[in-house]
């Protein structure tokens, strides 16, 4: 019986930490309290707020800094566990599955963007071309996909912004291992922002395919 009660204390004090976090009372980046203070707000011991803390930590919400505390690192264990997936996918996964995304992104941004939308997307394939031009591949990869973000924003559909957004850092470390093919002159997101601009969602989804073809011969 000391068992069950046991495991149904720590249990109560990680839903009662995982709600907090999901409300962001503690917004991602900053340190939660003290195990003395999370027991004493709780109203548990501190054996049942640290095992909590180390089940949501092992979760990748929480991340403990020996000396410093604890801090939150995410919001949402769904996120986290497809952001491990995409750590260790092989590049050619990644790229099969944005032909099904960035081709809907294409089309739908074609169809939906905005004034606004299309000033973020043209300052964006600024600082790409920039980045290029000075061989910074961080900076190159970083701007890449925050163009490719933005695109995906400008379909207004809010769970493709999700997945997009999920994929962005294995999206950023594809590009990276590129290397200097990816700081190569290159058109093809110019015209991506000229065939979404125009309204063209045909030629929008052509470019796309286009794109991903590229990358896939640079593998």
């Amino acid at each position: 019986m000391r068992n069950v009660a046991r495991t149904s204390l720590v249990d109560a004090a990680i839903d009662e930490l995982r709600q907090e976090i999901a409300r962001g009372v503690w917004p991602v980046g900053t340190k939660i309290p003290s195990e003395s203070q999370l027991a004493q707000s709780l109203g548990m011991s501190r054996l049942s707020v640290r095992e909590a803390v180390r089940v949501l930590a092992h979760a990748g919400l929480l991340q403990t800094r020996q000396g410093d505390g604890t801090y939150v690192t995410a919001t949402d264990e769904s996120k986290v566990a497809l952001r491990r997936r995409l750590d260790t996918a092989a590049a050619m996964d990644i790229i099969d599955v944005r032909r099904g995304l960035d081709l809907v992104a294409a089309r739908l941004a074609a169809g939906r963007r905005t004034d606004e939308d299309l000033t973020a997307m043209r300052q964006t394939l600024a600082r790409r071309d920039a980045a290029g031009r000075a061989g910074d591949l961080d900076g190159f990869a970083d701007a890449d996909v925050d163009f490719h973000v933005l695109v995906a924003d400008a379909a207004h559909n809010a769970l493709l912004a999700d997945l997009y957004r999920s994929m962005s850092d294995a999206l950023r470390d594809s590009v990276r291992d590129q290397e200097q093919a990816a700081l190569d002159p290159d058109a093809s997101h110019e015209d991506l922002l000229r065939a979404i601009e125009a309204g063209d969602p045909a030629r929008a989804i052509a470019v796309s395919v286009g794109i991903l073809d590229q990358q896939e011969r640079h593998l």
